[in-house]
């Protein structure tokens, strides 16, 4: 009989070539890193899944036990990575060239370029595996550490180099999972690199494991170690008495109007139609709102104080100054009330800021908060890209960078902290503000204008961003945006309130600012910035290299 050469196949099929076989395996890490976007923020209803995150890292990490070398792994992982950033912040597109006016094909190669430069971390960390793999193979926990602990150095560096761009980070996807009790201890990137352990270990799993009594006690010790960190969390919250819960709160729920104007991008710095519409909705909103704090967002007003018609600001301002001092007035009809609104300020001489002004009775000057981290292209223009930004309309430039914790704005017994736009997505930025105890912020506010990106999922991607500072710092966050997501968040990280995105409205509520101590990551990243995490996953992988291999 002829022997049979096929290698099992049916007869005639063809055997495929390693080139096929490598771009399958691409393909399908590019498929999981689609699913990894898709988890931050579902694209049909907005919400995080964490357990599509778990499950997207579970299969790039089966992928790379397959790969052949380091060189096949950084493709895999740069394959994973690369899809997964293009899917997260595609509507940088919108930006580029609905608003900008960039060439559509110049878009997408823009976009499609910084998802595979901030990839290519990911990339050589999936290159390390592949040798601790080879080294320790067989050593399923030890590789698991020591993958969490890539996953986290990739993360860092996403977040930190090139002034950073860590939006659409994994541990965003975690905020409403049970890894969200870890937020107020190691934050958002902790939270990152223990998902990145935990699919690393399904991924390993076997079903003989299910018959391995060591299997069910190392699953039973995680369930405790989580049953732990809740009931701590949940006594750090909101107290396991009357008493604690009431050390934990600031004097009193404060009343918050917070307003969205839904100013179409194309037309808010347009002298003939966006700009007057500005200028007269939000200053009758702000005129009229009737709540202690009331909040416009990121450029409210879009033009310079000295470029508005002479007494519009004075009058918003002598609007808020009139009211007496919270808690000196007994009059019913004299409630005082604060407001907080964007503007840009400056001058051709000294330079602009994108700047939050503060009005309140009992001021002896208007406050100020000048934003610290500006946005690449869009408010600085990075060396040797001036070219690009030119290639462009869009209406901003240069601006000056404030400093990093800022002071507070005190009213009604509460330090409320403001940020600007992407702000909230450095948590080590806003931690600053809790190395003094006695200034710590007891609510957190953040102006936006996202209109940029149109009524897409970035919307949601924010809101899970400002959701997770909510989680790891324990305070309320209040968001006053132009078309979305208007939002209350309290100090759980849980939406109490929101209005719909891309429709002008007043969103009206309460907020509970929260005092006591800082949490955990507060605490530590307030004086060290990230650097114990960089620090930990190096020393992880350093020591998974010092490993001994099993003996076979």
């Amino acid at each position: 009989m002829p022997r049979d050469v096929s290698g099992g196949r049916r007869f005639g099929a063809p055997a495929p070539t390693a080139a096929a076989a490598g771009m399958a395996r691409a393909a399908l890490a590019g498929l999981a890193g689609l699913a990894q976007a898709a988890s931050i923020a579902w694209p049909w209803g907005g919400q995080p899944l964490w357990w599509l995150q778990l499950a997207s890292l579970a299969a790039l990490a089966r992928l790379l036990f397959g790969a052949r070398g380091a060189w096949q792994a950084a493709g895999l992982g740069a394959a994973f990575a690369t899809a997964w950033l293009t899917g997260t912040f595609w509507w940088l597109f919108i930006s580029m060239h609905t608003y900008g006016g960039l060439a559509a094909p110049l878009a997408v190669l823009a976009v499609v370029g910084l998802a595979a430069f901030l990839g290519s971390y990911y990339a050589v960390a999936a290159a390390v595996f592949a040798r601790v793999k080879v080294r320790i193979a067989g050593r399923r926990g030890v590789l698991a550490v020591a993958f969490g602990a890539l996953w986290l150095l990739a993360e860092l560096a996403r977040g930190v180099l090139w002034t950073g761009f860590p939006w659409g980070a994994g541990g965003y996807a975690h905020v409403e999972g049970p890894l969200a009790v870890l937020a107020r201890w190691v934050g958002v990137y902790g939270i990152g690199a223990v998902a990145a352990g935990l699919a690393m270990l399904a991924a390993q799993l076997r079903g003989s494991d299910l018959r391995r009594p060591t299997c069910w006690a190392v699953a039973a010790a995680f369930a405790i170690a989580w049953a732990g960190l809740a009931a701590q969390r949940h006594c750090a919250v909101d107290g396991c008495g009357a008493q604690g819960a009431q050390e934990a709160k600031a004097p009193a729920p404060l009343s918050v109007a917070l307003l969205q104007g839904n100013i179409p991008q194309d037309e808010k710095f347009q002298a003939g139609s966006g700009i007057p519409q500005a200028l007269r909705w939000y200053g009758d909103a702000l005129r009229t709102a009737d709540a202690a704090l009331v909040v416009a967002p990121e450029t409210a007003i879009p033009l310079l104080p000295q470029q508005l018609m002479p007494g519009y600001l004075e009058s918003i301002q002598a609007h808020y100054a009139g009211g007496s001092p919270q808690g000196t007035s007994t009059a019913p009809t004299a409630a005082p009330r604060a407001a907080l609104l964007g503007i840009p300020l400056g001058d051709a001489g000294q330079g602009y800021t994108n700047s939050v002004i503060g009005f309140a009775p009992g001021l002896p000057a208007t406050y100020r908060y000048d934003k610290h981290h500006l946005v690449p292209f869009g408010e600085f223009v990075p060396p040797l890209f001036r070219w690009f930004t030119e290639l462009m309309n869009i209406p901003l430039g240069d601006f000056n960078r404030g400093g990093v914790g800022q002071p507070s704005f005190a009213w009604a017994g509460q330090r409320i902290a403001p940020n600007i736009c992407y702000e909230d997505l450095f948590g080590e930025e806003l931690a600053a503000r809790f190395a003094d105890p006695a200034s710590a912020p007891t609510v957190f506010v953040n102006v936006s204008n996202i209109a940029w990106f149109g009524d897409s999922v970035a919307i949601d991607q924010h809101l899970a961003i400002s959701r997770m500072r909510a989680l790891e710092f324990e305070r309320p966050m209040v968001r006053a945006t132009n078309t979305g997501a208007t939002a209350l968040i309290d100090h759980r990280g849980v939406v109490t309130a929101r209005l719909p995105s891309a429709q002008r409205g007043i969103l009206r509520g309460e907020v509970e600012g929260r005092g006591g101590a800082a949490t955990p990551f507060a605490w530590w990243a307030a004086r060290a910035g990230l650097w114990p995490l960089w620090l930990l996953g190096a020393l992880v992988v350093a020591a998974a290299f010092m490993v001994r291999p099993l003996r076979r």
